[in-house]
């Protein structure tokens, strides 16, 4: 059964709060990155791989890092391949796995981009706390990421059946 008492007014105003600050920075996330020539996305898998052993991982394991489909995933990695920033190869261990690489050219569009995403993050984030802060924040927020990742991530779930035409 679910309960679908109100929250209590710290509680609803604790959510409020994590959701504007979470939109506000995402906004001029979207901005910066804009203007260095990537989508959030973009960012995030090139981000993503460039700390990735050899700078590769499968699409599988790209989507479950970034809570992204599959469908979306397919589509930006695809135009980072068309820029030349990312390789898309079948899997070596499974051929119906992809694994995208990053490329010296998508390592060079990550480095460009990096500035200006960390001057916005220390700006409109980290500026306004002290390492306490920080800490206690990662702390927090590392729990409550921890719980939700406890149900299996999208990629992993299993696919409603197909409908027949």
């Amino acid at each position: 059964m679910t309960d679908h008492t109100p929250l209590p007014p710290d509680q609803l105003g604790a959510y409020l709060v994590l959701s504007e600050v979470s939109s506000l920075i995402e906004h001029a996330v979207e901005q910066q990155l804009r203007d260095a020539g990537l989508t959030v996305p973009q960012f995030q898998i090139l981000a993503r791989l460039s700390g990735a052993p050899a700078t590769q991982l499968r699409m599988t394991d790209l989507a479950d890092g970034l809570v992204y489909s599959r469908s979306g995933l397919t589509y930006q990695a695809g135009q980072l391949e068309k820029a030349g920033l990312v390789t898309r190869t079948p899997g070596a261990v499974d051929e119906r796995s992809v694994t995208v690489t990053l490329t010296p050219a998508g390592r060079a569009a990550l480095d460009r981009a990096m500035p200006g995403h960390v001057e916005v993050v220390r700006r409109l984030l980290l500026d306004a706390l002290t390492p306490d802060d920080v800490a206690a924040i990662a702390d927090i927020l590392g729990r409550v990421r921890d719980r939700m990742r406890a149900a299996p991530p999208r990629s992993a779930a299993a696919r409603p059946p197909r409908r027949r035409r």
